[in-house]
């Protein structure tokens, strides 16, 4: 079965990060499609969204489903601190004609089996019929999503398709390679591992700046790629990731500024200096 290779987008902002960016979506949706990606999940740790208001990210989500070419997927990210919000989202997903939605664990409190598993049917109700997915990232999160939560899910979630999962190393990530749900991993220098364990791709932050080096490792499944990406996330681990991803999009010629929303913060002269070596780099190397 062929790879699926999805870009965890960044959200155009403006004015220090306090405004979306409207006009940046859709050449921005563009140039991750034209790159051959199967889609991206909107609103995610790598999209701001949890920084964003529910309206401000209804209306991002919006943006980018209306800016999606044929057979390019928008898979939304609605997890919210509380259930209501994430409803909300998840709501709204489906009225607009996502192609999926995606939830973490709420953060802060850790919850316990029963709770989370209410505010993951809560959410897969909310936007059933569409393919529902668990976002696993304990390191955000604070605590990991149990795997028998998972399970249980299934019984009460029709819709439940699968989980991106973001947690390393790959010990990390065995539990949660369920036969019968797709499992995306979030950390790219896993990837080939991981697929070789039963996952059927990754849902990449590198993507959203380099969306054609994650097709090459997704679909080749090249080790020279999983080199490449291992590289790029050791060179970038020290920055701002954020303000990066965007840093190297308008680098590449996009209509893509570097805010980023408070308390992320934008690249210092060094950094943005240390970056662009990096692109240069990559650039060449391609």
């Amino acid at each position: 079965m062929q790879g699926r290779a999805i870009a965890a987008a960044v959200t155009p902002l403006l004015n220090d990060g306090a405004e979306i960016d409207e006009e940046a979506f859709a050449p921005l949706t563009a140039f991750l499609a034209d790159a051959g990606l199967d889609g991206i999940l909107a609103l995610g740790t790598t999209g701001d969204g949890v920084l964003l208001s529910p309206t401000e990210r209804e209306r991002a989500a919006e943006l980018f489903a209306g800016a999606r070419q044929d057979g390019f997927q928008v898979i939304v990210h609605c997890g919210a601190q509380s259930t209501s919000d994430t409803v909300r989202l998840a709501t709204h997903a489906r009225a607009i004609g996502a192609d999926g939605v995606a939830v973490i664990a709420p953060p802060y409190f850790v919850l316990d089996e029963a709770s989370i598993l209410e505010h993951f049917r809560s959410a897969a109700a909310a936007c059933q019929p569409l393919p529902f997915y668990v976002y696993e990232f304990a390191a955000r999160s604070g605590y990991p999503v149990p795997p028998n939560v998972i399970e249980w899910l299934r019984e009460v979630a029709p819709n439940l398709r699968g989980l991106k999962v973001s947690d390393s190393p790959l010990d990390a990530v065995r539990p949660y390679l369920l036969d019968g749900l797709e499992v995306l991993v979030g950390f790219e220098p896993l990837t080939l591992e991981a697929m070789e364990h039963g996952a059927v791709g990754t849902v990449s932050g590198l993507a959203t700046a380099f969306p054609e080096l994650i097709v090459e490792l997704v679909r080749e499944r090249s080790r020279m790629a999983q080199e490449e990406v291992t590289r790029l996330r050791r060179e970038l681990e020290p920055l701002p990731f954020h303000a990066a991803m965007k840093a190297i999009l308008r680098a590449r010629g996009l209509p893509i500024n570097e805010e980023v929303r408070p308390p992320l913060r934008g690249l210092r002269p060094d950094e943005r200096e240390k970056l662009l070596q990096v692109v240069e780099r990559r650039v060449i190397r391609t």
